[in-house]
């Protein structure tokens, strides 16, 4: 049986080996097919991959998060999802408003039609849950101090549900499903979508999509490669502004 072993500091002494760490099993295929992303033990650059980060999505290639423009150190008081919708918030209220969501997907590329299905999707379903009554908003407006509570299931799990990082899950999606690629592919989004389908979760499986959908059409890669530190870009939000600037400066 394979397994994966790594020393053990017990009260200032190296014990070894470990506890056998057992991440997959020869007659249970699946477990094979899907190997969890391991460290390699000569470079642990990504400390307690594990545990969730609040406010920055750090990954292997990038474990202090996104750095550029001093993005991490301005959004430290936001956690990843909030980061990830601050984009959206124009005036930085809190608020996203549907025409919100409107100008930020027609900025990043999406045009009328797909900008319009986007406030649809995104308002019709995730607005009543950050709510902070009962009542359901007449606007249809969606509340950034709330919005982990938009967290659905069948998706990657690289958000928990109080909207913070989980660097391990989505490490995970690139070890499993991108066979360890530093990109992804449509096929391998489909076997993503299919892994990570929860029993009895309709609106986790359209939400998970939706999502994977918008962010192909959005990168829209001339090699059909979506790649990882796009994608991470997209958790932390950091890529909208990149692609809106970029767009901006071609008119």
């Amino acid at each position: 049986m394979p397994v994966e072993t790594k020393g053990l500091l017990i009260d200032g002494v190296d014990e070894s080996p470990a506890p056998p760490v057992v991440s997959w099993i020869p007659n249970v295929q699946v477990t094979v097919d899907r190997k969890p992303f391991l460290q390699p033990e000569d470079d642990q650059r990504l400390p307690h991959t594990g545990t969730a980060r609040a406010n920055v999505a750090a990954t292997y290639e990038k474990p202090y998060g996104t750095t550029e423009w001093g993005w991490a150190r301005q959004h430290r008081d936001k956690t990843v999802l909030q980061q990830h919708c601050e984009f959206f918030d124009f005036d930085h209220d809190g608020v996203i408003w549907p025409q919100d969501t409107f100008r930020g997907f027609y900025r990043i590329g999406f045009g009328i039609i797909l900008s319009l299905i986007a406030v649809f999707i995104i308002h019709g379903n995730f607005s009543y849950p950050t709510v902070p009554g009962w009542l359901p908003d007449p606007f249809f407006r969606v509340f950034l101090a709330n919005v982990h509570k938009d967290k659905h299931g069948s998706d990657t799990g690289s958000y928990d549900t109080e909207g913070r990082f989980m660097p391990q899950r989505f490490e995970d999606t690139f070890a499993k499903y991108g066979k360890g690629r530093d990109y992804l592919t449509i096929w391998d989004v489909m076997d993503l979508l299919k892994g990570q389908r929860c029993i009895m979760d309709p609106v986790g499986w359209f939400g998970a999509f939706f999502e994977w959908l918008a962010t192909y059409l959005m990168l829209w890669p001339g090699d059909g490669r979506m790649m990882k530190e796009d994608i991470r870009g997209i958790y932390d939000g950091s890529i909208f502004y990149t692609i809106a600037n970029r767009r901006a400066a071609k008119k």
